[in-house]
């Protein structure tokens, strides 16, 4: 079982880089050490009244100066409380947990969603093949700078005002975009438009499931998502999102 660990760990910096989308750099040694792509982490809050923690994927990590950066959208109290803190500021934090992607060396193809973009730069970063990255935002645009770094960048805006109108396989199709693997995150419809695709392609796809979380450990149950295959633990055809994923191969889950 791959070690996790929780401890206090202080912000190094805090940026809101998109409206109500913040950037957290964490100090957190052992975990920047044994990090990887598509893995993620449970942040607890201070307020007493709220118990649960708050998984959030991984955006970078710095395993130099034992850094890990994550990017969020304030969508509730939990994350909100978060977007209140500035460096200096420490917060429980337990990782890395789930399972990432497994890294390829064939041309790949990288799609995020909305706030499923961030893990897709640790990843960008780490792959040592061709590179081609598509991002779909609802309209404003972050992040583009670091995934732009790593891999050619496509933009797709659900209203047209940035990059391509439409959604990311719109995107994919008008620029004539190949790969031999694809590699996604984000919300699932766009998940399930990417299975779609990549069957009808006959190419691999590597999908990292976006599920309401609570232990974020597998003991809970809470997360499960439908699979094709019995699951051991629980005897049904379910996955534990954050225990035996985020990430799947795409034939593995009914969306």
């Amino acid at each position: 079982m791959a070690e996790k660990w929780k401890e206090r760990a202080v912000i190094v910096r805090q940026d809101e880089i998109a409206t109500n989308v913040y950037s957290i750099w964490f100090q957190t040694e052992k975990i920047a050490g044994a990090a990887k792509p598509g893995q993620f982490i449970s942040i607890f809050g201070e307020e007493g009244s709220r118990l649960l923690p708050r998984p959030i994927s991984i955006c970078e990590i710095n395993k130099e100066k034992g850094m890990v950066r994550v990017v969020y959208r304030v969508a509730g109290k939990g994350t909100e409380e978060f977007s209140h803190y500035h460096a200096g500021a420490a917060l429980f934090i337990m990782g890395p947990l789930g399972n990432g992607y497994t890294l390829k060396e064939k041309r790949a193809l990288l799609i995020g969603g909305g706030i499923g973009i961030p893990p897709l730069v640790e990843l960008a970063k780490q792959l040592n093949c061709e590179r081609q990255i598509v991002a779909g935002y609802r309209d404003e645009i972050f992040l583009a700078d670091a995934l732009s770094k790593y891999g050619t960048l496509t933009i797709a805006t659900e209203n047209g005002s940035i990059g391509i109108k439409g959604t990311v396989i719109d995107a994919i199709k008008e620029k004539g975009i190949e790969a031999d693997i694809i590699y996604a995150c984000g919300p699932t419809p766009m998940l399930r438009a990417v299975k779609e695709y990549a069957a009808e392609k006959g190419i691999e796809a590597q999908i990292s499931v976006e599920e309401r979380m609570a232990c974020g450990i597998g003991a809970c149950l809470a997360c499960v998502c439908q699979s094709k295959e019995t699951d051991s633990h629980t005897n049904v055809k379910n996955k534990r999102v954050c225990k035996d994923g985020p990430v799947f191969q795409a034939e593995e889950v009914e969306l």
